[in-house]
């Protein structure tokens, strides 16, 4: 079956936190997708809607063995059934673990750029943030071992926030760098918090390595985050699990999300997890190739057009992460020139960390000619930006 991925939705009337933005804008920010989800979650939706009773919920037995399945089928980790704990979603369950598993005063460590939201996760909960750096070499990013190891080795230092796939950068860690990151943390007794929802928006023929199917050392160090939200265009639905190996800290976890009272489905949250996992891998599959596509196209474009800007290669994610340090030091100050110059809306990537300064994130999960739209806006506002710093 062939999936419209070219379909012209219009979401400015619907309540849309990425589109709730002035009529001359192209918001290109928040990593949502301007893609109505797979057919067969959208005919469980109407069908659960018809019922017309909307009482309390329960996370019912086919739940569990969706996730067990497409974890399996997908990514080679097998689960069992009680590791699994269902949260309405992976920033809250961040959130609820940072509560829950650190004191008042700890670090949490993280590795820049990085999503910005960790950030609110430490920092509204009265932890520290502590930045490992990742190193740029001008094409691609990789981690300062040195600098890692001294930060896990501070005794302040209790949890590590591992993105993986990482966002924004779209680098897929591999099973050698994930072994000797649980090998350090444990060594320095830090547990891993891995956010796996990006997991399934890889590049054809790319695959990414789930932390806890590394080894025994990381599978009982670590709580991992996953979610069919990213991969299905769900967020708004609020629905994710929690994996957690360990008994002990599985119950800790269990007893934050409880506590926090995000652990209880709405009446849509699970049977639409479980359509998608059980009914959406063919489109997925279109998906994937069509967000490829859409990745090379806007690195072509760039490269023939922007002279002034890089595209980071990345093989997952939707999200491209673009250099700008060849026309300015301070890409905020580019990302607000271009937002009022043409409208089209990007990340400023010191969200993400102090070195992001000189970088901007561009969603590219778009129909193609609503992205050749951006593209041409993009190209407009830079030309007049290095012509307004020309004439300065």
């Amino acid at each position: 079956m062939g999936y419209d991925f070219d379909k012209m939705t219009d979401r400015r009337s619907w309540g849309s936190l990425k589109w709730d933005v002035p009529e001359r804008e192209l918001p290109m920010w928040v990593a949502d997708m301007d893609f109505e989800t797979a057919p067969e979650v959208a005919e469980y939706i109407a069908g659960r809607a018809a019922h017309g009773i909307f009482g309390y919920s329960v996370v019912t037995e086919d739940w569990y063995h969706a996730y067990k399945g497409w974890w399996s089928r997908r990514h080679g980790l097998q689960m069992e059934e009680d590791w699994l704990i269902f949260c309405t979603g992976v920033v809250p369950a961040i959130s609820s673990t940072v509560r829950k598993l650190t004191t008042v005063g700890e670090k949490v460590l993280v590795q820049t750029p990085v999503y910005n939201i960790f950030f609110n996760s430490i920092r509204n909960n009265g932890r520290v943030i502590l930045e490992s750096p990742l190193v740029y070499d001008g094409r691609e990013y990789s981690i300062d071992w040195s600098d890692l190891e001294e930060k896990l080795a501070d005794p302040q230092t209790a949890l590590m926030l591992l993105c993986n796939p990482h966002n924004p950068v779209g680098k897929i860690w591999d099973k050698e760098t994930l072994a000797r990151i649980g090998e350090l943390c444990e060594k320095h007794h830090v547990l891993v918090l891995s956010d796996e929802i990006h997991c399934d928006l890889t590049d054809p023929g790319c695959e990414y390595v789930p932390f806890a199917s590394v080894s025994e050392i990381c599978q009982n160090n670590s709580i991992t985050c996953m979610a069919p939200t990213k991969t299905f265009n769900l967020a708004g639905l609020q629905t994710a699990a929690v994996m957690v190996p360990d008994p002990v800290i599985r119950h800790k976890v269990n007893r934050g999300l409880n506590t926090d009272e995000v652990a209880e489905p709405n009446v849509f949250a699970v049977g639409a997890a479980v359509t998608a996992f059980e009914m959406g891998e063919a489109w997925l599959e279109e998906l994937r190739q069509y967000l490829y596509e859409n990745k090379q196209m806007v690195r072509a474009f760039v490269e023939q057009e922007i002279s002034g800007i890089k595209v980071v290669p990345s093989q997952a994610t939707y999200l491209l992460w673009l250099d700008c340090s060849r026309i300015t030091e301070d890409a905020t100050e580019l990302a607000e020139f271009i937002r009022k110059d043409s409208g089209l809306y990007l990340t400023e990537g010191e969200e993400y960390g102090a070195c992001g300064r000189k970088f901007m994130r561009l969603n590219t999960a778009c129909p193609k000619a609503r992205l050749q739209e951006g593209l041409e806006r993009l190209k407009k506002s830079v030309m007049a930006y290095e012509k307004r710093v020309e004439s300065l």
